[in-house]
C-alpha cells in the first residue's frame, strides 16, 4: 500500500496539480492538507473519476484535511470525535479505515511564535492528537498518522539549526510532543527507510529558498510499529515542489507491504 500526505495550500489553486500527480504516483492513500475548502466545494466527483473516494473536513477559507482512498474509505471521523469542533481545533484531523489500516490526516497549527496564545494552543493541540490516539487506536494495529505536522522532530531535518534557536517548529516542546506521540507507540517511517540529513519537505516561497535547498522537513508519515516494520520505499517527491504555482510543500510517500 501507498500512503502519501501533501499540503496542497489550496486546493481549489491546484486541483490541476493533484490530478496530475495522482495519475503518476499512483498512491493508494493521499490525505491532504489546507485544502480552503467547505465540505460542499470538496471536488469529489473529480477523484471519483480517478478511482478514489474521499473524506473531507473543512468549513471554508483556512485550513482543511482531506483522505482520498482507493483501497476503501470506511469509519470516516471527522476531529477529535465527529462532534461539532471549537475555534482551537479548526478543521485540522480527519481518520477512516482504508484497506486495514486507520489512517488519519492532520494539519497541526503553526503556533506563529515561542510567546504567542498560538503556541501555546499549538501543543494542546498535539496532547489532544495523543489523548485521541489513547482512546481510538491500538498501537499493536496498522495506524498511520500523516500530514504536515508544523515541527521538524531534528536538528537535522532543517537546513540550518542555529537558524530556528528560539522559534517555532524547533522548539523543545514541540519536539517532545512528538517524541509523546512515538512513545505512544508510532514511527517516523521516512526516517525508518532513510537517515540523511537535507531532506526536506517544505520550502519557504522567498529569497529562491527551493532553488537554494533551504528548506525543513516538517510533513511526516508516522506509523505504528507493526505498520512501520513493512515500510520498503519511500520519497519527497521534489519534482511537484517545481513549476508554475506549486505548494510550498512536497508530497511525501511510503510503501508498506500490507
Amino acid at each position: 500500500m501507498r500512503i502519501a500526505t501533501w499540503n496542497v495550500n489550496s486546493l481549489k489553486a491546484r486541483l490541476e496539480r493533484v490530478e496530475d500527480w495522482l495519475s503518476y504516483a499512483h498512491p493508494d492513500v493521499l490525505c491532504m492538507q489546507e485544502t480552503k475548502m467547505a465540505d460542499a466545494a470538496f471536488p469529489t466527483l473529480a477523484f471519483q473519476a480517478l478511482g478514489y473516494e474521499a473524506a473531507h473536513h473543512g468549513s471554508g477559507r483556512w485550513n482543511g484535511v482531506a483522505i482520498l482512498s482507493r483501497v476503501g474509505l470506511e469509519d470516516v471521523v471527522a476531529g477529535f470525535s465527529g462532534a461539532t469542533e471549537d475555534e482551537t481545533v479548526e478543521s485540522r484531523l480527519i481518520s477512516a479505515s482504508c484497506g486495514g489500516v486507520r489512517i488519519s490526516s492532520v494539519y497541526v497549527p503553526n503556533g506563529r511564535s515561542l510567546d504567542s496564545e498560538h503556541y501555546q494552543a499549538k501543543l494542546e493541540w498535539l496532547g489532544q492528537l495523543r489523548d485521541h490516539l489513547l482512546e481510538t487506536c491500538d498501537p499493536a494495529d496498522q495506524v498511520a498518522v500523516c500530514g504536515d505536522f508544523n515541527v521538524a522532530p531534528e536538528d537535522r531535518d532543517v537546513f540550518d539549526p542555529a537558524k530556528f534557536r528560539a522559534t517555532t517548529h524547533t522548539s523543545e516542546p514541540e519536539r517532545d510532543a512528538i517524541r509523546r506521540l512515538s512513545e505512544w507507540g508510532l514511527v517516523d517511517a521516512f526516517r525508518e527507510l532513510y537517515d540523511q540529513d537535507r531532506l526536506y519537505s517544505w520550502w519557504d516561497y522567498r529569497a529562491g529558498d527551493f532553488h537554494q535547498h533551504r528548506g525543513m522537513r516538517i510533513d511526516l508519515i508516522l506509523a505504528s510499529r507493526p505498520l512501520a516494520k513493512s515500510a520498503r520505499w519511500g520519497l519527497i517527491d521534489r519534482f511537484a515542489r517545481k513549476g508554475k504555482s506549486p505548494s510550498d510543500h512536497a508530497p511525501v510517500l511510503i510503501d508498506f507491504e500490507v
